[in-house]
């Protein structure tokens, strides 16, 4: 997040910015004469969902994690993204938005956050016995989980850096050994027990959200614009032209 938004987010905690100008928002936070800049990073602020405003009524306000109003929907923090190979990605816990997400398809939603992966060498997990981790998923963690059992799936931190693996404490040796799980070959990760020091469980991944795949996407458009261009038809013609 640029520093400038940092900055208009903590003048938000004291001050109604929605009651003040853009130059003297400028002014309160250190950036003078700046009213576009201060434009464009509030236009980033909600595009990133971090905030809201309304210009009729003059209200900007920060956008609260948790259940949104309705109560159907969750605002999931983004903290980032997380490498599946080795430990690449810097691990800082650097909010970058929020995934609104229904809650029907949340399988646990106190106090969890999301993750955006990187790399395939988990894309023969089996989280819940049945998602695999691939290249543009988000991983749901849950923050509350950093005792992991033998064959849970976390997000760890190693000097650092931030990666998705299978955890198991290898108690005979006296290390822990993070397994990819791939269809590519990665060696393990093995932390030995005087390192334990700078490694730090951030949390139990306990779902999966799927990116799309992009072929997919456009055979389902395809097939739909197909089936448009032919007219009236039977069920049963519908289902032909639409599978093809």
């Amino acid at each position: 997040m640029h520093i400038i938004q940092e900055k208009i987010l903590q003048l938000m905690d004291n001050e109604n910015i929605g009651k003040m100008t853009l130059r003297a928002i400028g002014e309160a936070i250190g950036e003078l004469n700046s009213p576009q800049k201060i434009k464009h990073h509030l236009d980033q602020l909600a595009k990133n969902g971090l905030i809201k405003i309304d210009k009729s009524k003059n209200i900007i306000e920060r956008v609260k994690r948790g259940i949104v109003a309705g109560g159907k929907m969750m605002a999931v923090p983004i903290l980032g993204s997380a490498n599946c190979g080795e430990a690449l990605c810097f691990g800082e816990e650097n909010f970058h938005g929020n995934i609104y997400i229904s809650q029907s398809l949340l399988k646990n939603f106190k106090n969890i956050f999301a993750v955006k992966v990187v790399g395939q060498s988990m894309n023969r997990a089996k989280v819940n016995k049945k998602d695999a981790i691939s290249d543009g998923d988000y991983v749901i963690v849950d923050k509350e989980n950093k005792s992991p059992q033998n064959g849970d799936y976390v997000l760890s931190t190693i000097d650092g850096m931030v990666n998705v693996k299978r955890f198991f404490r290898d108690k005979k040796n006296n290390q822990i050994v993070l397994f990819s799980e791939s269809t590519q070959d990665f060696a393990p990760i093995y932390i030995a027990e005087n390192d334990f020091v700078d490694y730090l469980v951030n949390g139990k991944v306990v779902q999966v959200l799927k990116k799309p795949q992009e072929e997919d996407m456009w055979q389902d458009a395809a097939g739909s614009d197909t089936v448009k261009h032919l007219g009236n038809m039977s069920k049963q013609e519908y289902d032909h032209y639409n599978n093809l």
